[in-house]
């Protein structure tokens, strides 16, 4: 839960071996108009990659879904001189690359500016010394993301993902995210980050190249810092035309943004779909300020209608009474080598606003652990870390609570029907029963209790009390300080990994040094319990006796700081270790390897539209659901913080994409 965090807020971790680009614009020479029009979408062409190495390559991307001709269009660099050049293709694919060799060359400090046929400025960027090697990249989405300078190898001619760093510096999360060409000439800047970033020093140019930049600071900015997840206005000092280009820079000179529009296209204004993220469109009403409102529905943080991105979906709705989200803390970089989401990129918020409301948690916050039942994947099963379960079912595409066995979730108790579990993790073992991980006693707070329950799901009651309950509590004396927030970083999750898995890819039973005999531990069922350790992020291994003993097998290393969920999944055959913003909203893929060990395979960040939140319950429906190669992921977000108040997601728990079969 997010009161639990001990770890420091560092929101926008970069990379320390990758630096963000020096980018810079001045004035650029225009190009002779030429008697060709412009050709339809223009516009979405952006400037997505460069090297100054090489072939001195340039990459385009288009941003839109349409096909754009780019036949007879020209490039310049610092001389201004625009020259045609010999493209891989004479039209880039809608969401598609086309790249092309300078034919002048690039220099070590140099520009790149790209014309239409037209004459029209299109897009541009420059960079300082060094800053274009090995390449200068768009991250964090293609033809939308910031400039940064890769420490990889360059991905010309296809997603710059790969040689991205996990996160950019605060400034570079600020976007142009509205512009009107209409009366005041207003901008808006977005700042999809987590923390303020001033910009009363910057500057801005539109596409007349007769212009000067002009300071935010003169140009009656709404405000000269923009708070995260915050707007800033200003009124343009030098115009804005109808057909026209606005460029962004910070106080250095550095390239922050850029937008073009073609005639019309900032009337009543062009505003991002969804906000901070998304590529322009052309508004029904301007919502200078605020959230924009998006033609298709798709306004608010987070989403891209089409776009390299994707988009966030659905949610809304007011805030019940007492219902209080909570912001996100102890936010982390992702592990070396984290890769993009394997799955789609659409995100679909997935619950009823306020839906999970108890007597124990009114605050409706705490929704923490899921798990699909592998006999009926129609059901999901979540665990309140209040003390509650529910049984979720599919309701016009959100998961509710089922009424057929309890629309408001039932109550859970420790063995005897004592105390309020912290319940936090949730898998369905091989008899169908639920085991459910606690890492303490409500009551008791400041006291470890890592204890994993066994519930029967089909008891009758409002009420259910464990079957059995195993308590690991003396294995972890670190925990037990006196410290609420320390206790609490015990047992976050739990899956349940069948013993057939394990033999047939060859575990090495710790304990014995020798290939895994279920045999050999007669009582404990058909699998074993792996429990994720929020504090270190490990995993303890654990056979449960049928007479409430338990047997250890030792710790698995997840290479991560922490643990929030761990599933078992079939269908790729692996251990998944979740990890909230603690690790970068990362999902690690763990295999036997040869020498019989668990270990990590390969580690994945959520859709790029997500929010960056503690985000700590996962699950992936069983394979036999998949349509069309995909199959349904769900996440819970414990602070049903979403983008923060006023977004679409503030008060949801529940987020639904899809993943590979």
């Amino acid at each position: 839960m997010p009161t639990s965090r001990s770890r420091a807020y560092a929101a926008s971790v970069c990379t320390a071996a990758l630096t963000l680009s020096g980018l810079f614009l001045t004035g650029v020479v225009a190009a002779q108009p030429a008697a060709a029009a412009d050709p339809a979408d223009y516009q979405n062409i952006r400037i997505n990659e460069v090297t100054s190495s090489d072939d001195d390559t340039v990459e385009l991307y288009n941003t839109g879904s349409t096909p754009v001709s780019i036949s007879g269009w020209k490039v310049s660099d610092d001389g201004f001189s625009p020259q045609s050049f010999s493209p891989s293709a004479g039209t880039v694919p809608g969401h598609g690359f086309v790249t092309f060799d300078s034919p002048k060359g690039l220099g070590d400090s140099d520009k790149v500016v790209i014309y239409t046929s037209a004459g029209t400025v299109v897009d541009r960027v420059e960079w300082a010394t060094g800053k274009a090697k090995p390449a200068m990249a768009r991250c964090g989405g293609d033809g939308t993301g910031a400039w940064v300078t890769t420490a990889t190898a360059t991905t010309f001619g296809a997603a710059n993902a790969p040689g991205c760093p996990a996160s950019v510096p605060a400034a570079s999360q600020v976007r142009i995210n509205e512009v009107t060409s209409s009366d005041a000439d207003t901008v808006e800047l977005y700042n999809g980050g987590k923390s303020a970033v001033g910009v009363g020093s910057w500057k801005y140019v539109d596409g007349d190249t007769g212009h000067s930049a002009a300071s935010v600071s003169s140009s009656s900015p709404s405000a000269t810092s923009i708070p995260a997840g915050g707007y800033v206005t200003f009124d343009s000092g030098i115009g804005l035309g109808d057909n026209d280009s606005l460029f962004l820079t910070d106080g250095n000179g550095d390239t922050i943004d850029s937008v073009t529009w073609a005639t019309g296209g900032a009337k009543p204004s062009d505003e991002r779909c969804a906000d901070g993220t998304g590529w322009f469109q052309t508004s029904t009403a301007a919502t200078l300020g605020s959230a924009n409102s998006c033609p298709d529905g798709s306004g608010g943080s987070g989403g891209d209608p089409g776009g390299d991105t994707g988009r966030l979906l659905g949610g809304g709705g007011s805030l019940t009474s007492g219902c209080t989200p909570e912001a996100p803390t102890g936010t982390g970089s992702a592990p070396a080598g984290t890769l993009a989401w394997p799955g789609g990129k659409d995100v679909t918020i997935a619950d009823d606003v306020c839906a999970f409301t108890t007597s124990t948690g009114p605050e409706g916050r705490d929704l923490s652990g899921l798990a699909f039942d592998p006999s009926n994947p129609s059901v999901l099963w979540a665990a309140k870390n209040k003390n509650w379960l529910f049984k979720l079912v599919k309701s016009d595409g959100k998961w509710i609570p089922d009424p057929s066995w309890s629309a408001t979730g039932k109550q859970i108790r420790f063995l005897g029907g004592s105390g309020e579990p912290d319940s936090e993790g949730l898998t369905v073992g091989g008899n169908g029963h639920l085991y459910v991980t606690s890492e303490r006693d409500n009551t008791k707070n400041t006291v470890p209790k890592d204890t994993i329950m066994e519930f029967d799901p089909s008891a009758t009651g409002s009420t259910l009390t464990p079957v059995r309950q195993w308590d690991m509590t003396a294995q972890f004396p670190q925990l037990n300080t006196g410290d609420k927030d320390i206790a609490n970083l015990g047992f976050e999750g739990v899956a349940y990994v069948p013993d057939g898995w394990l033999t047939a890819n060859g575990w090495v039973d710790p304990l014995t040094g020798a290939a895994y005999d279920p045999a050999n531990y007669p009582l404990h069922g058909s699998g074993l319990f792996f429990a994720g350790l929020e504090r270190d992020g490990t995993l303890h291994v654990y056979g449960l006796n049928s007479d409430g003993t338990f047997t250890t097998f030792g710790t698995v290393s997840t290479g991560k700081a922490s643990v929030m969920d761990v599933t078992f999944d079939a269908g790729t055959q692996r251990v998944i270790a979740t990890c909230d913003n603690t690790c970068g909203e990362t999902h690690t893929l763990m295999k036997i390897n040869a020498a019989g060990a668990l270990v990590p395979d390969v580690t994945y960040t959520n859709p790029a539209v997500m929010p960056v939140d503690n985000l700590e319950g996962f699950a992936l429906a069983p394979a036999s659901t998949c349509v069309d190669g995909s199959r349904e992921a769900v996440w819970t977000d414990d602070g049903i913080y979403g983008f923060g108040s006023g977004s679409s997601s503030s008060g949801h728990a529940l987020y639904s994409g899809t993943f590979p079969c």
